[in-house]
Formats: structure tokens, C-alpha cells, sequence
């Protein structure tokens, strides 16, 4: 494969610059991540989980779009479920004397691998194809609000649902995630996991059919590859991480709202992404923690007008770093290196 390939393949990241240097960067990311409640208390202990969460949204969708070139915006329609899924278990798994953590955990990823995968494999053996494949996943998001609001007997409806802080335990071990710093751990040990994991999954014989999916499908499909399979199985797995992340969001967050799942939220998913860069999966996750943070902080500054700003950024990003930040960071590394 020439240089020139090479490049394609990733665009705007050269594989030698990715491949020596992302591990090493994620590393220390996660490092401080760990280090940050020694050194702050109160707010921002409680608060950057939530981001952390978002962050491995991010690159559930960095994996579709990034990786296989199908954008989705039903992410944040999957991330509801979760939530909601940890509510119902929360408020109903005691009466089975079965520990809601985990049966929320695995309830919530098994919801959304088994409906993105009925979703994706109808849906990729008719042959859909881009612009149609957002429309679908765009409706999953209204549906998915929908339900939550007409659902009200059970979810809430536009008052949401309260949910009280997990408690994981081990034989006869207890260990109740009440304080923001026992939570904070489990939030990064999951969000470290998922990085790894989906890194791996990139970087096998599986992501490099992903990237050949994205370039070019018919040559893929011209060369015995079951194409629709790989799109569901990516489909699939990217809808159970969302749920997990949502899974854990609505334990943290003790609460959960129709909103979640609507088509604001899956924009600003979008957009997190897009502005990081889809190709680099800790670009997505560094994303989904800065950009949500920025649109947090904007808007309580300045409620009007803080999807402007951040649509000015979207779109200054998407017109002069091709790649995202990410990309443009990678290609100034690249030059630097001769």
C-alpha cells in the first residue's frame, strides 16, 4: 500500500504519528483523570464524570462515523435508554433481591445491541446507504423522545425520573457509590475500558474492514466481505456503549428527562465530534468532555446565544481543519517531523 493509501485511509492522521503516539497520550490522560480527585473536591469532582460519560458517547459515534463512515444521530436516543433502564432496575430490581447496578448494566447494553442490531440488519440488507441511514437513526432519537414523554406513567413523561446512586457488591462486600468520588472511579475505570477496547477493535482485521467500508463499500463488497454484517455488528455495538454510558449518566446524574434522547442532544454529539475529529477515537472522547463543558459554560453565560457560538465553532472547524482538531494537530506534527 503506498503512502498515499495510507493516508486515505486515515485522513488527516498519518498512521505512524497515531500509532506511536495516542496510546501514550491516552495513558497520561487517564493518569490525571485518576489524580484529579486528590487535588480538587466539591463541583468539579461531581460534574466531570458527566463529561467523561459524553465523552464515551463520543466515540460510540467516532466508531460509526470515523471509523465506517455512517453518521448517526439516534446516539443520544440510545444514551436515554440506558438511563431510563438504570431507573426502572434502581426502582424495581430490589424486589427480586437482584443487586440494580448490574442488571441495569446488562439490561441497558443488551436493549441497545439487540435493537440497533434488528435496526441495522433490516435496514443494511436493503442496502441503506448515507444520507437515508441518518434519517433512520434521526427518527430513533424523535421515537425515543417520545416514548419517554408519552410513556409517563412509567418514565416520568416531561418531569422525568429520579434515580438514587447505584451500589455495586461483591459476594459479601458492599461497596455503596454514594460519595462524587466513589463514583468517579468506577466512571473513569469504565471510560479507560472503552477506549481500549474500542481501540482494539479498530485496530484488528475488524476496523480495517471498517475503513474499507468507508472508502470505498463496493470494492469491500467486490471482495467476499459481508459488508451488512459489519455495518450491524458496528451499528450494534456502538448502541450498547451508548447505553452503558447512559446507564451509568442516570445513576450519576441522579436524574433523567426526555430531552436526553432528543434531537438537540444528538446534534451537540455531532458536533462534538466533528470539531475533535472523528478519526481519532481519544480526539472524541477528549471532545465530549471539552466541547460539553464549553456548551455548559456558554450557556450560563449567555442563554441565548450559546448554540450560536458553538454553531460558529462547528462551522470554522469544518471549514479550515479538515480532520477536526485532531487532525490538524497530527498533520503539524507530521511537518514538524520532516
Amino acid at each position: 500500500m503506498t503512502e498515499a493509501n495510507r493516508t486515505r485511509v486515515l485522513p488527516g492522521l498519518p498512521p505512524q504519528v497515531r500509532r506511536v503516539r495516542e496510546p501514550v497520550v491516552a495513558i497520561g490522560v487517564f493518569a490525571i483523570l485518576a489524580l484529579l480527585p486528590l487535588l480538587f473536591s466539591g463541583y468539579v469532582i461531581y460534574i466531570l464524570p458527566q463529561y467523561m460519560l459524553f465523552g464515551v458517547l463520543a466515540m460510540s459515534l467516532a466508531l460509526l462515523w470515523g471509523f465506517c463512515g455512517m453518521l448517526s444521530f439516534g446516539q443520544a436516543g440510545f444514551f436515554a435508554l440506558g438511563a431510563y433502564t438504570m431507573g426502572l432496575c434502581v426502582q424495581h430490581a430490589g424486589a427480586v433481591g437482584v443487586n440494580a447496578a448490574y442488571l441495569a448494566l446488562v439490561i441497558s447494553m443488551a436493549a441497545g445491541t439487540v435493537i440497533a442490531s434488528a435496526v441495522g440488519y433490516f435496514l443494511f440488507s436493503a442496502g441503506v446507504r448515507d444520507s437515508y441511514f441518518v434519517i433512520v437513526t434521526l427518527a430513533l432519537s424523535i421515537i425515543a423522545e417520545q416514548i419517554a414523554v408519552g410513556q409517563s406513567q412509567i418514565t416520568g413523561g416531561w418531569n422525568g425520573m429520579f434515580i438514587p446512586r447505584m451500589e455495586l457488591s461483591l459476594w459479601r462486600w458492599k461497596f455503596p457509590l454514594d460519595s462524587d468520588a466513589s463514583i468517579y472511579y468506577v466512571i473513569v475505570v469504565f471510560v479507560a475500558a472503552t477506549y481500549f477496547f474500542l481501540r482494539w477493535i479498530s485496530r484488528a482485521k475488524f476496523g480495517k474492514v471498517l475503513a474499507g467500508i468507508r472508502e470505498n463499500e463496493d470494492r469491500v463488497l467486490s471482495l467476499g466481505f459481508k459488508v451488512p454484517l459489519y455495518k450491524t455488528a458496528t451499528f450494534a455495538i456502538s448502541a450498547g456503549l451508548a447505553c452503558m454510558a447512559g446507564a451509568l449518566y442516570g445513576t450519576h446524574a441522579a436524574f433523567v428527562a426526555p430531552s436526553l434522547a432528543g434531537v438537540l442532544f444528538s446534534t451537540e454529539v455531532v458536533v462534538w465530534v466533528a470539531i475533535a475529529g472523528r478519526s481519532s477515537l481519544l480526539a472524541a472522547l477528549l471532545g465530549g468532555i471539552v466541547v460539553s463543558s464549553i456548551s455548559n459554560a456558554l450557556s450560563a453565560i449567555t442563554p441565548q446565544y450559546w448554540q450560536l457560538v458553538l454553531g460558529v465553532l462547528f462551522v470554522l472547524v469544518v471549514a479550515f481543519f479538515r480532520g477536526g482538531i485532531a487532525g490538524a494537530v497530527h498533520r503539524f506534527a507530521a511537518h514538524r517531523e520532516g
